[in-house]
């Protein structure tokens, strides 16, 4: 699994683990401390899950860049034709 994979289903659990919550303190009721406790916890968790989300790309492995095939077979002469020779100027004149 990649990261992201891991994190989308972290975030899934964390869904649950909320409903569950919910449904706990319709039960309970929200007033006990254990309760408040227990909301907060999770509320914290959701957001360090989503604080590695922002930095999951950093997490990652560089993505390697497309592949180019250059061909052997030889240039086409004319493409140079007005070239300069790199460093010593144009065919028809000196140097410096």
């Amino acid at each position: 699994m990649s990261v992201h994979d891991d994190l989308t289903s972290v975030q899934r659990c964390l869904e649950d683990l909320q409903r569950s919550i919910g449904r706990l303190e319709q039960q309970l009721g929200s007033g006990g401390l254990e309760m408040r406790r227990v909301r907060a916890d999770a509320d914290h968790l959701r957001e360090s899950v989503a604080l590695l989300r922002e930095a999951a790309p950093e997490l990652s492995p560089p993505r390697r860049p497309d592949l180019v095939t250059i061909s052997d077979t030889p240039y086409d002469i004319s493409l140079w034709t007005d070239s300069d020779d790199e460093g010593l100027g144009a065919r028809d004149r000196h140097a410096p």
